[in-house]
């Protein structure tokens, strides 16, 4: 189809049920994203630009799953449909069904991603979304339909926000974008401080034109700026920027008028996963994912792992690739994935959220794990980042 990239793997040749076992039973999962923005350039020459970024955790997840499911008679394979900024998502729906998916991956942000769960297209058939952060998707945009691994803004921030408390940095000067994505994750932050004991002693908006990137030699105004613009904040303990779009952010490290460190987006950041992350395992994935795409796996890579994963592993306990019974398994108190970071992760029934812990991490080393000790829940620790089921305004 014009305009549309469109790949199936079955991966045969690596590992899995045999290429014409007709005695397997086959789970095709479809991922459906769209083309990179040319006009989102990394802020610095250090940062690389991805093209693949999601399908790739998907399809080493795919090789997980046929490592098991070649002695379960089980078989998993991939449908990629791509599609271009200007082009129709649901068009991109329709070639994925056509190749026989019965589980949508979603690398879509929320308003083409609630399109693909309004289209009649879609039936019954399970979203896993793996990218989009909006707190509103689990609360109040909910769809029964509709499973998270991705982690929420919300949970993001009370990640931080627990480990601010522990070292008992409580006063908050917050500089924010000035994009929607900012401005909603500005709330998440003004939620957690309220959620966990710390005060905003001061809130101010970056005014930043994302067209107007820094020439060679713009420190020196940065070093000007920065310092004249949080001046008239008062007395702080960190500086919490919330830059989703990495326009400004990492401009403020070692700038600010006071000595003080800098948190949430740029400099110490609470993230699903991080290229530093060795514990409980970690390195051994790390490496299987660079060995198959030849850079580090990211927060959005991991997302897409964690969904199909989901699925190997309800398949392997059930028996069954039946749409119905992983599905059941999978919002079961039985059910399990280890995700490599500490505690098994798994679904919250109310809002199909993946609980799982957040890491803590500055650029190249993990500073923290959330949740901290001593945040208790009658029923996981895990549930005490993010809206817990009391607050939440979901209801399917």
């Amino acid at each position: 189809m014009l305009g549309l990239t469109m790949v199936t793997l079955g991966l045969p040749g690596m590992v899995g049920a045999q290429e014409g076992d007709q005695q397997a039973e086959t789970l095709t999962v479809g991922y459906l994203g769209l083309e990179p923005d040319d006009e989102l350039e990394p802020l610095s020459v250090l940062d690389p630009v991805l093209d693949d970024e999601g399908r790739q955790g998907a399809r080493l997840a795919i090789n997980d799953n046929n490592a098991t499911g070649q002695f379960l008679g089980q078989r998993f394979e991939l449908a990629e449909a791509i599609v271009p900024r200007d082009g129709e998502i649901l068009e991109g729906l329709d070639e994925l069904i056509e190749q026989g998916a019965d589980w949508i991956l979603s690398d879509l942000p929320r308003e083409a991603l609630e399109e693909v769960l309004g289209a009649s297209a879609l039936g019954d058939r399970v979203v896993f979304n793996v990218s989009a952060r909006d707190n509103a998707l689990r609360s109040d945009a909910c769809h029964a339909n509709l499973f998270h691994t991705t982690p929420s803004r919300r949970m993001l921030a009370d990640a931080l926000a627990q480990f601010l408390a522990y070292k008992q940095w409580d006063r908050w000067a917050l500089v924010h974008g000035n994009t929607d994505e900012d401005r909603l994750l500005a709330e998440a932050f003004r939620e957690s401080a309220e959620r966990f004991g710390h005060d905003i002693v001061g809130e101010k908006m970056w005014p930043h034109d994302p067209m107007a990137r820094r020439a060679e030699g713009g420190f020196h105004a940065i070093q000007r700026e920065i310092p004249v613009f949080v001046q008239d904040i008062d007395e702080h303990d960190v500086l919490v920027i919330a830059d989703e779009n990495d326009y400004f952010g990492e401009y403020f490290p070692y700038q600010g008028w006071l000595p003080r460190p800098v948190v949430g987006t740029q400099g110490l950041i609470a993230t699903a996963w991080h290229r530093a992350h060795e514990s409980w395992g970690a390195v051994q994935l790390q490496r299987r994912f660079e060995d198959q795409a030849g850079r580090s796996m990211t927060p959005i890579d991991f997302a897409a792992w964690l969904a199909v994963r989901s699925l190997g592993e309800a398949a392997a306990r059930t028996g069954s690739v039946a749409r119905g019974e992983v599905l059941d398994y999978m919002l079961s108190e039985e059910f399990e994935l280890a995700g490599y970071l500490g505690l098994p992760v798994s679904y919250r029934t109310w809002n199909h959220q993946l609980r799982q812990p957040i890491l803590v991490t500055g650029p190249r080393m993990v500073a923290s794990v959330s949740p901290q000790e001593g945040y208790l829940h009658p029923r996981s620790p895990m549930d005490s980042l993010g809206a817990d089921e009391g607050e939440s305004t979901c209801r399917f």
